[in-house]
């Protein structure tokens, strides 16, 4: 899946390909104020939280370093009937923001279809689980204090300006779940400055950070982070006590009081990290992931006509003969030999117009497609889901 956004990233940041993710500090900037305000703008985050029942922690309001109770802008929206739904209250919103305020909007991914579609691309290429988190910061109000994330970040600026500080880490990648609580702070800064409308910056894992419009008077900042975790040779551990409870000799109790059968277990875990790589490991996790939520597809609804594949990470297609073997979201699908080039162009993870799809890849292109609707590794192009690749990601025969 080709998309501007990652594109641009990967321009502004010197890179070519992911590799660079959990590295090295690195920032840029993108020469694309189309693509900036296609991405997300503050009114258009605004909506999104009027529009939906939120609640802490999907979205939340920080004032002057301390969190705003939800009471002070949030509202219950009764219906007819006495039924209660919690709301954003948007003029108490409002208030807050003109007198200086930031909003977050964890995984703004599940709400809006840019920002779903742009996390699945950025999956598709790092090979990692990504979501997004959506900042906006208005006049001189602060920003959360010096901290480090347990997980890469790409931060980009869309719109107004921001004050930023970053750190080294005072402990090499820590992690959610440690031995250290790392709560001491580097005081070797790497760079400090104002990320502009357009930049672009990349922490890695640990590196302390804070951002602010503290003293910076009138105006307005939004930016999104892209959280994208990368697996760890603990990650790789647990994956392997998970296999291990195939074999009888780890599922016996532990003779605490002989002392017997320790060696017989080291070299069967010996054994068993030999049987099963690392790279064993990454392999499995891209194609056993559970299927992301889509609009099921009803043929009660009207014909299949366009689509597009909408799994976590690129499916894995290969040829065995007279057959060919789709892996993807837990699921094993095999079909003839003559559904590769129908298979090759839907689950492209570009959006595909099935009238234009069979004078390219011949009529079987239909089938094939709703034999991939069905097992949810595609999703019918609703104009919502549409909306999310517009101007983004190219149709796949365009």
């Amino acid at each position: 899946m080709e998309h501007r956004l990652i594109s641009a990233i990967e321009t502004a940041l010197g890179w070519n390909g992911a590799e660079g993710l959990g590295k090295d500090f690195v920032r840029g900037s993108m020469d694309d104020p189309e693509l900036v305000s296609r991405i997300m703008t503050p009114n258009r985050l605004l909506d999104i939280a009027m529009r939906r029942s939120l609640n802490r922690p999907q979205f939340r309001c920080f004032q002057k370093g301390e969190e705003v109770h939800p009471a002070i802008y949030y509202t219950d929206s009764v219906s007819p009937r006495g039924q209660s739904i919690p709301m954003v209250n948007m003029r108490s919103l409002g208030r807050l923001l003109g007198e200086g305020a930031t909003v977050i909007m964890d995984q703004a991914n599940v709400f809006d279809p840019t920002m779903e579609v742009a996390c699945r691309a950025l999956q598709w290429w790092s090979h990692e689980r990504v979501q997004v988190n959506a900042y906006l910061t208005t006049n001189d109000a602060a920003g959360f204090p010096l901290h480090w994330d347990d997980h890469d970040v790409v931060i980009v600026q869309l719109a107004g300006e921001k004050e930023w500080e970053v750190r080294s880490t005072s402990r090499a990648v820590p992690m959610y779940r440690d031995a250290d609580p790392n709560t001491t702070p580097s005081d070797q800064i790497i760079w400090s400055g104002v990320m502009r409308t357009g930049d672009v910056m990349h922490i890695p894992r640990g590196h302390w950070h804070q951002a602010t419009r503290t003293g910076r008077g009138s105006g307005k900042s939004l930016h999104v982070t892209f959280g994208i975790t990368k697996r760890t040779g603990a990650s790789y551990l647990a994956w392997l006590a998970d296999w291990c409870r195939e074999q009888e000799i780890f599922r016996h109790d532990l003779d605490r009081w002989s002392g017997t059968g320790g060696e017989a277990l080291t070299a069967a875990a010996a054994e068993l990290v030999s049987q099963r790589s690392p790279a064993d490991y990454l392999a499995a996790y891209e194609q056993e992931t559970t299927l992301p939520r889509q609009v099921p597809f009803l043929d009660i609804f009207g014909p299949l006509e366009a689509m597009v594949c909408t799994t976590r990470f690129r499916p894995r297609i290969e040829e065995n003969g007279e057959t060919v073997e789709v892996t993807a979201s837990g699921k094993k699908l095999t079909l003839a030999a003559k559904a590769l080039p129908a298979l090759r162009l839907l689950l492209s993870g570009r959006p595909i117009q099935l009238q234009q799809a069979a004078a390219v890849v011949g009529a079987e292109v239909t089938e094939v497609a709703e034999i991939l609707v069905e097992e949810e590794l595609c999703a019918v192009m609703t104009p919502e889901l549409s909306s999310g690749y517009t101007g983004l990601v190219t149709n796949a025969v365009s």
